[in-house]
């Protein structure tokens, strides 16, 4: 951190005005940055001065800047979000970073999130997963008392852990095989947890499982990046729970399937 109270910096950001034209990095140098801001507070200080100049501002995402949409999915420096572990790109501040020094910003790197414009990617197939089987099967009515359905005090820890994912792709970017395991796993395993999502819970592997491989993800090879890489802090223990029950899926849809063969 620069002793000064603003410093400056030098950014080379991609630039891609769309999916179907070509992209470069391109220099910025940006003065009187507060070490207060946030990342995302810096690059609106750098489109403030290149919509001064006359230039087209770089395009990026954001909503809730408070580390719970996550929306600002980006590479800075070659790392998910930054340097600093289990914080999104709006959470960083610019403390981190020192006078003088060279940041790169790119966008996520994956043929499932094809680039939309400069730093904005696509990330609707992580959507598809979702309706492929992110859901459960509730009767509709008044709410049930809160201690209805007795859940272990460790299964429902695991589940809440696994629900905090937000969906940022971060996993996705840093895996050098483009796989979204950790993301499916996470909202298998939250779901596969509770007793709610007991009456979907082979179907929703399958299902998810077979999305997620159908939309251009890269197969898991136990890397570990991904958890490295979450601003949530989840763990591969999720894709062993999504693996365990997967194969269980499997043998019985296996069987089903036999059964019926033979029937006819």
């Amino acid at each position: 951190m620069s002793d000064k109270k603003t410093f400056s910096i030098k950014l080379k950001v991609w630039r891609q005005p769309s999916n179907a034209a070509s992209g470069e990095l391109v220099s910025y140098d940006l003065h009187d940055v507060s070490p207060d801001s946030s990342f995302l507070e810096m690059l609106d200080q750098l489109n403030e001065t290149l919509i001064a100049q006359g230039q087209e501002p770089v395009a990026f995402e954001h909503d809730c800047r408070e580390g719970i949409c996550g929306s600002c999915s980006m590479m800075i420096n070659g790392e998910a979000h930054g340097p600093v572990k289990k914080v999104t790109a709006c959470q960083l501040h610019m403390r981190s970073f020192h006078e003088g020094q060279e940041v790169v910003v790119e966008p996520w790197r994956a043929a499932a999130f094809p680039i939309r414009k400069d730093l904005v990617v696509n990330r609707s197939a992580f959507d598809k997963i979702i309706q492929a089987g992110g859901y459960i099967s509730v009767n509709t009515g008044a709410a049930v008392d809160a201690n209805a359905v007795p859940i272990r005090k460790d299964d429902a820890d695991a589940a809440f852990d696994y629900a905090t994912c937000i969906g940022c792709g971060a996993c996705v970017a840093a895996c050098p095989n483009g796989s979204g395991m950790l993301f499916t796993s996470a909202k298998v395993s939250h779901l596969g947890l509770l007793a709610q999502g007991q009456p979907e819970r082979y179907s929703r592997v399958l299902n998810m499982v077979k999305t997620h491989d159908e939309l251009m993800f890269g197969s898991c090879t136990n890397h570990g990046e991904c958890q490295e890489a979450c601003p949530k802090g989840i763990s591969i223990a999720s894709i062993a729970q999504l693996n365990r029950d997967f194969l269980k899926a499997s043998l019985v849809a296996s069987r089903e399937n036999g059964d019926e063969i033979k029937a006819q």
